[in-house]
């Protein structure tokens, strides 16, 4: 009975098997204008009815099988659509319309009452008197100290050594244990006009503190994707000791402004050309992507950039009026993402 039982349990099985076999869809021949062999139209993603969602199937090769026909479907009609619309752009020649242009976050951002315009008296005027309006007059040079958290590892270390080596009258000093309260009354005295400070985490480089001596602002960044130079591909040689030119890009809004304004500081504003380098400072949806190249100029509308190093990005966590204090300072603006992160096409740089 034993045996009969397994046999008819095979049998089952079996035969499940093939219940499930007749169950998947077989795919009829398609002849080259469309039609199968009985001369029927296969059903499309338009013969779906209103309101009818492929998630609704609850078989799972169903599913994905209607899944990528309707992928299919959409790819055909797509680029059938892109074929029509170049041939009437060729037929019109120079009368056709200009070409769309594709809907991005960037140019989809929501407006920001804080954007900068560049004719505004009230903005001029502040850039004429805040903190940053010496050096832009050329009135003072700038002299930076660039330091690291307790007990730095070899790769922050080499980080602060290759800073040096891209902001001209930087110098490295190792912090020694040394609380910030304490170091920045020393830079005060021997004329240092910024401090920055890269701060670690399991020996990786993940926060950057730039603060602006001696009244300050203060500005926190988070630190990522950090390459040295021996780990960018085809870089060019060390850098030279000019003065390399500044590129700022997309600091649009007031807060944008301060920040840009505490890089542009860190340079002197009297770059030497003959040197051929240049430091960027890219914004991208609150991003700020820093990168150093040396360019070259193989024609008169070609030029051939080689990048440096040392790369990294940077995120604004918090600005601070004055110089550094974690305790009773006074916040211009802090980063909370909670209350500020609703929506992804809101910036506030």
């Amino acid at each position: 009975m034993v045996k009969a039982g397994e046999k008819n349990g095979g049998g089952g099985k079996k035969g499940l098997k093939r219940k499930a076999g007749t169950l998947e869809p077989q795919e009829a021949a398609v002849s080259e204008d469309g039609t199968t062999e009985s001369g029927v139209q296969p059903p499309t993603a338009a013969a779906f009815p209103p309101g009818f969602s492929i998630s609704e199937i609850k078989n799972k090769q169903r599913r994905h099988l209607m899944f990528t026909r309707w992928k299919r479907q959409q790819r055909k009609e797509k680029l059938a659509a892109k074929k029509k619309l170049k041939k009437e752009r060729e037929a019109l020649g120079d009368k056709a319309p200009p070409k769309p242009i594709p809907k991005t976050i960037d140019n989809q951002r929501v407006y920001d009452e804080t954007t900068v315009d560049p004719n505004d008296e009230e903005v001029a005027y502040d850039e004429a008197t805040d903190e940053f309006a010496s050096y832009f007059n050329r009135q003072t040079c700038p002299k930076i100290l660039i330091t690291t958290s307790d007990r730095p590892h070899g790769r922050t270390v080499r980080l602060c050594e290759q800073l040096s080596t891209v902001i001209p009258n930087s110098h490295v000093y190792y912090r020694r244990g040394l609380a910030l309260k304490k170091i920045i009354p020393q830079c005060i005295s021997r004329d240092f006009t910024d401090l920055i400070v890269i701060n670690e985490d399991r020996k990786i480089p993940n926060g950057l503190i730039l603060s602006h001596l001696p009244n300050g602002p203060t500005a926190h960044f988070k630190m990522s994707s950090v390459r040295l130079r021996k780990e960018i591909k085809r870089r060019g040689k060390d850098p030279t000791e000019h003065t390399p030119e500044i590129i700022l890009n997309n600091f649009t809004t007031r807060l944008g402004h301060s920040i840009g304004r505490m890089f542009a500081s860190l340079f002197p504003h009297n770059p030497q050309f003959i040197g051929r380098q240049v430091a960027t400072f890219h914004n991208q949806r609150d991003y700020i992507f820093f990168r150093f190249h040396r360019y070259i100029f193989k024609s008169e509308k070609k030029v051939g950039i080689q990048e440096l190093g040392p790369r990294f990005t940077l995120k604004l966590r918090s600005l601070q009026k004055g110089t550094f204090d974690s305790k009773y300072g006074e916040y211009e603006w802090v980063h909370k993402p909670r209350e500020m992160d609703t929506s992804r096409r809101k910036f506030h740089l």
